[in-house]
């Protein structure tokens, strides 16, 4: 008896969150979280789950725009080394991006180890800008090669880090983030003070500074002065940004 072919795994777009937009002008792609390494494959539930606060904010704030939310849904669970599924299938859903809805801006928003595969992939010809929440990137290797940086030129990014997380090392998103302000201008970093891996403690105010990043990096809607200065200001000042308590409640709605 033959044996049945192993079925190839595809990554594949969620629905939109949200009311299905009319003629869409922009989109974000909403990264969820991984493990280092496994071969199996994410529960869509929970990788929803994992993403689904900044993208219903996105959604909802991004209405009249006629922006897209999906969320990625990865064909494995982990990065596992040099294959960097998630990085891979970021890219694969911005082609996928363009294929539905044309020449529109992408926004690749990632958390955890979908902040690693949102910068990672930052390089496709259709993003604009890179959302990092909490980044999962590797610790530093004097024998291996440092994350890349250089596909993000041009692009619009914005990393918000706890300074307590303990699950993803503060201090490598921010050396990260000084490389990559060497080549490309247009980069800030925003620190939330005391609070760890899952952003929850400033919850709303994380919301809001991604509110306000991703639709000014999108639709060219004015950043606010906290945004403005961090983009503007020079190293370290710019990627040591702390995220105000109460920040968005005096935004524009």
């Amino acid at each position: 008896m033959a044996q049945e072919a192993t079925p190839v795994r595809t990554a594949r777009l969620g629905r939109t969150l949200g009311p299905e937009p009319g003629a869409v002008s922009g989109v974000v792609l909403l990264l969820p979280g991984g493990e280092e390494v496994s071969a199996r494959r994410p529960s869509a539930v929970m990788a929803a789950a994992s993403v689904r606060a900044v993208g219903r904010r996105l959604a909802r704030a991004g209405r009249d725009e006629s922006l897209a939310v999906h969320v990625v849904h990865y064909r494995y669970r982990g990065w596992n080394g040099s294959e960097a599924h998630p990085a891979r299938d970021a890219a694969w859903a911005a082609d996928e991006a363009v294929r539905r809805y044309g020449d529109v801006p992408v926004c690749l928003a990632g958390i955890g180890m979908g902040g690693r595969a949102a910068l990672r992939a930052g390089g496709h010809e259709a993003v604009n800008s890179v959302l990092a929440l909490a980044p999962r990137l590797p610790d530093e290797d004097v024998a291996a090669p440092p994350e890349p940086v250089k596909q993000l030129v041009g692009r619009r990014v914005l990393i918000v880090h706890g300074t307590n997380d303990a699950r993803s090392d503060p201090e490598l998103s921010f050396r990260l983030a000084a490389r990559a302000k060497k080549a490309n201008r247009e980069v800030c970093r925003f620190e939330v003070h005391a609070d760890g891996h899952g952003l929850s403690q400033y919850r709303e105010e994380v919301l809001a500074l991604a509110e306000d990043f991703v639709m000014g990096a999108l639709f060219g809607r004015a950043f606010s002065r906290p945004v403005q200065d961090a983009l503007a200001a020079p190293p370290p000042l710019g990627l040591r940004m702390p995220l105000a308590a109460g920040f968005g409640k005096s935004l524009r709605r």
